[in-house]
This record gives structure tokens, C-alpha cells and sequence, in this order.
């Protein structure tokens, strides 16, 4: 990996000097350079990589930039996982149990080890959702009669047929061993300072495409915008309802998430994974997991998760939840290279993950 990171980091600067005779040249120079080497939609026929097909040496070089930077520094961008982090009403707690310390005969060395006892660490925590996480019906499935699943449909036009054949298969498409790293520059948006007025936002709260474009002017982006293979941060203040050890009994009831214009915005962007510090990218507020309240105004009918429809079964981008932003906000990194590579599991539909930025914090 290290290996990697460093020619990744010599492509960046070679390239860097070779524009301005051995000095650093701007980030707005960068991009406008590597814009015509990012692929662009639409994809062939049969693809199932979605925005993922952006990635390669455009987006590299892009990262390696910020890579460069003098005073580029790391950020982790995950959650730690344990059993007793908030646990996902969708899936089952972790159960990690730690092994005795345990000898090898005749040796002097003494061994560690954990098991999983019981729990679903892919859908816990810091997560990374993949097209076959969400599909679609034709119309809205009336429980009293049996889950018509052979009229399911995935990204692309693949059928339930094509994905999930049998309800023990694993996914034939889409599984996350078909994800290819994702090393691209990131955009970070405050929305917590920009419509919390530097509160977190409340449950249930959108964040709009009108949104999305004003802070990117308030934040000197307005050059630069949303390009084709970058991923989208998006820091809402929601992440300190996070606590460990809390047991899942706030943080994952409810939440500000995008409007269904957001996620169309960003779909015509062609970014390639959106990332919000918040557990559902949808906006959920309190009762409507429970199905007491309907979900906000501008919902489509029959799509409580909409944005997850949009982003997974239209556009191709995926989904990061639970991401850790605000020491990359607080350092105003607006800017910054990310990494985001997913387990590579063979017929899953969702994985861990622990993203990464390299970047440089803004002058005090």
C-alpha cells in the first residue's frame, strides 16, 4: 500500500513540475487539467461499476496533489466499530468476543485473537453500500400478500433473476469484490455551519441541490463545483449524537439527510460515492421508522429511502454512512484526497470501510 501511495504521489508532482518548471502549481490548474482524462457517462451496456468507472489516472492525479501539499496531513474518516458503538435498527449488533491469551507449545510466544460471535459488521458502523444494497418494485408491495421478488429490479435494468436469484445466493452482480478502489479528490461541504448556522442540523432536515451550490460559493468553490469522480462529504453536525457506549438508543432514530433534487444534482455531477456523517442519507424523523409519521414533503410516493433509490439504483454512486468529518471541517479541509476501499467479499451488498483524506488545513 505504501508502495502505492508514493507512485501515486510521483505521478502528482511529475506532473506538477513538469506544468510550472518545478513549482507547485494551483488546484484550479490541476483540475482543469485532468478534466478531459476522467471518464464520463454513460457507461456500456452491462456495466456494473456505476460512477466507479471514473476512477484512474485523472482522479490519481488529482489525489496525489493534495498528497503533495507541504502540510498535508491524515484524516481518519471512520467511526471505531466495538460492540457497544450505536447499533443499526437494520441489521444485528456486533458481538466481538476476545479470545485468552493463548501459548504455542514449546515456544515463547503467546498468541491473540478475537471471534465474531454473532452480529453483521457490514451493516454497522462506518459503511460502504453497494448497487445490489437496493432495488425496486413496480409498485408498493402490500404485505398481506407475498413479496413479489422475480419483479425486482437493480441499476442498470438487471433483474432480480440476474442479482439474487434464490433467496440463499449470494449477489451475482454487483457484489463488493467488483467495487475497484476509489482514490479521488473530495469535496467537503459544511452544512452544519452553512443552514445549522453552526449547530448540527435537526432531524429531518434536507439539505437541497440550491443548498449543495451555496456552499460550495461560500466555501471558494464555486470554480471548481462538483466534478466527474469525486466523492461528496457532506458534514451535518449529526455525527455527536454518536457515543460509545450508547447502544444505538439516539443516533440511529432519526437525521437530516438530502431532498430528492439533491441526490438528482449530484446524480448530473456524476460524483462517485456520497458521505454524510449522519446514519441514512435519507432525512428521518422521529416516528417514521416506525411508520407513524410519513416521511418529509417532497418524498416520492412509495420511496421512504429515496435517496438511496436515486444514488444506487439510478446514478450508480454509492453510499458512505457514519463517516467521522468533523476534524476535516474543523480544519476547514475543504478540498482534500480521499480513499475509500471497500472489503473485497464476494457476493456481499454492503461493507465495512475506513475512508481516508489527506489533506491540508487551512491557514489559521
Amino acid at each position: 500500500m505504501r508502495k502505492s501511495l508514493m507512485m501515486v504521489a510521483g505521478l502528482g508532482l511529475t506532473a506538477a513540475c513538469a506544468t510550472t518548471g518545478g513549482g507547485r502549481e494551483s488546484e484550479q490548474a490541476m483540475v482543469e487539467r485532468t478534466r478531459s482524462q476522467v471518464p464520463a457517462p454513460p457507461w456500456q451496456a452491462g456495466d456494473e461499476r456505476g460512477m466507479a468507472n471514473t476512477q484512474g489516472p485523472g482522479t490519481w492525479m488529482r489525489c496525489a496533489w493534495h498528497m503533495n501539499a507541504p502540510n498535508a496531513k491524515v484524516y481518519e474518516l471512520a467511526q471505531v466499530s466495538s460492540n457497544t458503538m450505536p447499533s443499526s435498527p437494520f441489521s444485528t449488533p456486533l458481538n466481538y468476543k476476545y479470545r485468552p491469551s493463548a501459548a504455542l507449545p514449546y515456544t515463547r510466544q503467546v498468541v491473540n485473537g478475537e471471534v465474531l460471535g454473532e452480529g453483521d459488521p457490514n451493516n454497522q458502523g462506518t459503511q460502504f453500500d453497494g448497487f445490489g444494497h437496493f432495488g425496486i418494485l413496480p409498485e408498493p408491495w402490500n404485505p398481506q400478500s407475498p413479496l413479489p421478488v422475480d419483479a425486482v429490479q437493480y441499476y442498470g435494468g438487471f433483474t432480480q433473476k440476474d442479482v439474487k436469484p434464490t433467496p440463499d445466493s449470494p449477489l451475482l452482480k454487483f457484489g463488493m469484490e467488483k467495487v475497484p478502489p476509489i482514490i479521488t479528490e473530495a469535496v467537503l461541504l459544511d452544512a452544519r455551519g452553512f443552514l445549522g448556522q453552526g449547530q448540527p442540523m435537526k432531524a429531518g432536515q434536507l439539505i437541497t441541490a440550491k443548498d449543495i451550490e451555496g456552499m460550495l460559493q461560500a466555501q471558494g468553490l464555486g470554480w471548481r463545483g462538483l466534478q466527474p469522480g469525486d466523492v461528496l462529504y457532506i458534514y451535518t453536525g449529526w455525527e455527536e449524537n454518536w457515543a460509545d457506549p450508547e447502544g444505538g438508543k439516539g443516533y440511529y432514530k432519526q437525521g437530516p439527510g438530502l431532498s430528492y433534487d439533491a441526490a438528482k444534482y449530484i446524480g448530473q455531477k456524476a460524483v462517485v460515492a456520497l458521505g454524510l456523517d449522519a446514519p441514512f442519507l435519507d432525512p428521518m424523523v422521529e416516528g417514521q421508522m416506525e411508520g407513524k409519521v410519513p416521511p418529509t414533503p417532497g418524498t416520492p410516493p412509495g420511496l421512504p429511502f429515496s435517496i438511496h433509490h436515486e444514488n444506487l439504483v439510478q446514478s450508480g454512486i454509492h453510499h458512505v454512512e457514519n463517516v467521522h468529518l468533523a476534524e476535516l471541517a474543523a480544519n476547514k479541509v475543504w478540498t482534500s484526497c480521499t480513499m475509500l476501499l471497500p472489503l473485497r467479499l464476494k457476493g456481499v451488498s454492503v461493507s465495512q470501510v475506513r475512508p481516508v483524506a489527506i489533506g491540508a488545513p487551512a491557514s489559521p
